[in-house]
């Protein structure tokens, strides 16, 4: 319940309202039914569970530029097995929440989605690569990724990294960021 109070900026009627509307479970026992004949009602007025899609926060321009990606790739195909495609993810203390208990109730799929900032709390960098159908890393930051780690992570650790990729496919290999 303190999650859906926070999740509701402090506002004790709408996180009541919440809670009741996302675990229905929990108020079987408060008023003396059972779990089923919850669900049963809930099914009889056409009422099924849903679960929240979480989604990362995109920055204007991040859709153009996805967009341009695709359609460079569409125009090369033959370069897919050159193309080094890499990211990083960052792991944080609060970890993340097992959503799969977390249902929204609705007679139609709501099709509910929750904006994360996840990129903007730095603990743990995790780096990894796919090259064609090899898998690259992963590699794990000692520090915050900042951008001289980045270039030294690039420099030093990168080429071993690729090692067992053929001289071959790294001369001609596009890293992709």
């Amino acid at each position: 319940m303190h999650i859906v109070y926070g999740f509701c900026d402090g506002n004790a009627r709408a996180a009541v309202q919440e809670y009741q509307r996302s675990f229905p479970d929990r108020m079987a026992s408060r008023i003396g039914v059972s779990r089923m004949q919850v669900w049963r009602t809930l099914h009889e007025e056409d009422l099924y569970p849903y679960h929240d899609q979480r989604l990362e926060h995109l920055e204007p321009g991040d859709h153009d530029q996805g967009m341009d990606l695709c359609n460079w790739i569409k125009a090369h195909l033959e370069l897919l097995s050159v193309i080094l495609f890499s990211d990083e993810a960052c792991f944080t203390r609060d970890g993340v929440n097992n959503l799969r208990n977390v249902h929204t109730w609705s007679y139609d799929n709501p099709h509910e989605t929750s904006l994360t900032n996840i990129q903007r709390r730095f603990t743990v960098n995790v780096w990894c690569g796919v090259l064609g159908n090899k898998l690259i890393g992963p590699y794990v930051f000692d520090n915050n990724l900042m951008g001289n780690a980045y270039e030294v992570f690039l420099r030093n650790e990168l080429p071993g990294l690729l090692e067992n990729i053929s001289l071959m496919i790294r001369s001609q290999m596009y890293f992709q960021q």
